[in-house]
């Protein structure tokens, strides 16, 4: 089995990589018959001379390979027929924008295997960014509120070299007595608490948030269950949340009304409620000033993410009162960081990661005729037409949808 793993050629350009030159020595020691070879890059976070080092081969030779393993979407001019491909299509939620490129992959009898739907028997993911989402999202929201008070000045995170580095940097600002609030408790909400515990941020409970005043900053934690209840009164849990989310309303504004700077880690499905809308940021109560969207839903859940921002500019303004762009700098203004490719800012510990996650449970299957049927649930295209399992993107494919 050759793998290859391919250039980046998407615009704005993504350092990121599958796997790391550890993560391909460790591949070639365990499988006897596994080859890898490298597509030359000059973006890469990882170059061609540390792949050689690691006794690598780096060639332009991807059509030689059975395998080819990527990261974001693949240029239609770039895809190579007849090959399987592991990258994110971005395609299973008929985004408009790559309809084309789902079309030229049925064309080229390309097997494409996406990412986001590498999962285990339970449906749950296997490899994914969002840790790193989160960690720098929560870094980014920092510096975008000592940009709007001009309180602090902190380095952008893609200038530092990994976490520990983000972590040191949050160490030396001096934090007024703000509350900080985070929502969920995945990946990505799980990532942001990294950095809040890790420049050792005190934590408190909902019942404290909501009533009490502290001498220092501090953060909360919530989820689903806390920021939603049920329209009929009865009381509800997380798990008949996801199984009924258009019998909830949000139960957001009690948050917002104490909130300086809010991290939005959710996951945010089809039906819920959303956190906060327009309306509600127009309050007179609703205190937010600073929100970090990892989540980056726009015009959804969090109503003041009206578009996605970029790595070279992160931080834009939004105004209540008109519901439109503004300088985030004014008074009135909430100030969004809503970059959606956050975890390209740290692209070694995010490639390391996610490599570790696809050695891990992916590798393992093209060795073990797929026993846990990990490439099977993630085969979204075969002999030029849809598999059964995404069969719902035909009407897609199709221009009907």
């Amino acid at each position: 089995m050759k793998f290859g793993i391919i250039r980046e050629r998407k615009s704005p350009p993504d350092r990121r990589v599958v796997l790391s030159p550890m993560a391909c020595q460790h591949i070639l020691a365990k499988y006897e018959t596994a080859e890898i070879v490298v597509e030359p890059s000059p973006i890469r976070t990882y170059t061609g001379a540390e792949y050689k080092q690691a006794g690598i081969p780096v060639a332009s030779k991807m059509e030689e390979c059975d395998v080819l393993l990527g990261v974001k979407e693949v240029p239609i001019d770039a895809l190579i027929t007849n090959k399987k491909y592991f990258f994110f299509s971005h395609t299973i939620k008929k985004q408009p924008y790559n309809r084309d490129l789902l079309r030229a992959i049925l064309e080229k009898n390309i097997e494409l295997y996406d990412h986001e739907v590498i999962t285990n028997a339970k449906e749950q993911r296997l490899v994914a960014f969002g840790r790193y989402a989160g960690i720098v999202g929560a870094y980014n929201g920092f510096r975008a509120y000592g940009l709007k008070y001009d309180t602090f000045k902190l380095p952008k995170a893609e200038e530092l070299p990994d976490q520990t580095a983000l972590i040191d940097a949050l160490k030396q600002i001096q934090l007024p007595n703000i509350k900080v609030l985070l929502t969920g408790r995945g990946r990505v909400g799980n990532g942001s608490r990294e950095m809040l515990d890790g420049m050792g941020m005190r934590r408190v409970t909902v019942s404290e948030y909501l009533s009490e005043e502290f001498n220092e900053p501090v953060y909360c934690q919530i989820d689903a269950g806390e920021y939603n209840k049920r329209k009929d009164g009865v009381r509800g849990n997380k798990i008949d949340f996801f199984k009924n989310p258009e019998e909830y309303k949000s139960n957001f504004f009690r948050f917002a009304e104490v909130t300086d700077y809010y991290i939005a880690g959710h996951f945010y499905g089809q039906g819920a409620p959303y956190l906060y809308t327009r309306e509600d940021a127009k309050q007179p109560d609703f205190k937010i000033k600073v929100v970090a969207d990892v989540s980056c839903d726009i015009d959804g859940p969090v109503a003041s993410t009206i578009r996605p921002s970029t790595i070279a500019k992160p931080v834009y303004g939004y105004n209540p009162k008109t519901e439109k762009e503004t300088d985030y700098k004014n008074k009135s203004a909430i100030a969004v960081m809503a970059v959606d490719n956050l975890p390209c800012e740290l692209p070694r510990d995010a490639s390391e990661g996610f490599g570790e996650a696809f050695l891990k449970n992916v590798i393992p299957a093209f060795f073990n005729d797929d026993k846990d049927g990990v490439l099977q649930r993630a085969r979204m295209t075969q002999n030029g037409k849809l598999t059964e399992r995404y069969a719902y993107l035909q009407d897609y494919v199709d221009g009907k949808e």
